[in-house]
């Protein structure tokens, strides 16, 4: 008994990892009779590039559905962890493994989103009002700049200092919630490397734009 309760952490990581490889903006398309994101745009299967089929409510499910799924596992292990020995450590490794799973999808050949929404679900189980810091610092760039991918980016590196300036304060501080949410942030730039190209050279497509053809 003692040799499977300490396999529950990985069963946990593969679990939130397989719900993590659920690429809703692919799903929500092909229920709603719209192309597959992966096919215009930035063939990005995220939120953003879904609103670029011309379609506001298939953008707005496939973005709570990506964070959703990166909420649940989080808040999954916080509410019964417990009693099976998971701890902050496998919060953290949860939820980093939910968001490698919409970067990476088994179901969708590895090729996935950039996982922007996913994180931000992540966040919110870690505490809400990280989550809503962060989701309020992508907010705010974007209204003011029109560009999703520099609100990710702000967003992004703001998320893990937020959270180390709060730890201890605002929520209880652990080192691997702290390391995970620093991964996750340095994920999301890498992710986002066209993005910053087409920014230094002007040629971003702004939030709301359509798709070409």
């Amino acid at each position: 008994m003692d040799s499977l309760r300490a396999l529950y952490p990985l069963f946990a990581v593969i679990a939130a990892y397989l719900v993590g490889s659920l690429s809703f903006a692919v799903i929500v398309s092909r229920s709603m009779g719209l192309n597959d994101p992966r096919t215009y745009g930035s063939k990005n299967p995220g939120a953003t590039n879904v609103l670029r089929s011309g379609s506001k409510a298939a953008a707005i499910v496939t973005l709570l559905l990506d964070a959703f799924k990166g909420w649940l596992p989080v808040m999954l292990v916080k509410w019964f962890g417990q009693p099976y020995g998971l701890g902050d450590g496998t919060v953290a490794m949860v939820g980093l493994a939910a968001f490698l799973g919409h970067l990476f999808p088994v179901f969708f050949r590895f090729v996935g989103g950039k996982g922007v929404a996913t994180a931000l679900g992540v966040l919110l189980a870690t505490s809400w009002i990280l989550g809503l810091a962060t989701g309020a610092t992508w907010l705010i760039v974007a209204y003011f700049f029109r560009y999703s991918s520099l609100a990710s980016l702000v967003a992004a590196v703001f998320a893990p200092v937020y959270y180390v300036f709060g730890g201890g304060v605002v929520w209880p501080m652990d080192k691997s919630i702290a390391l995970s949410t620093v991964v996750m942030s340095a994920l999301l730039v890498w992710r986002h490397a066209e993005n910053i190209s087409r920014l230094i050279k002007g040629t971003e497509s702004k939030l709301g734009s359509k798709k070409k053809g």
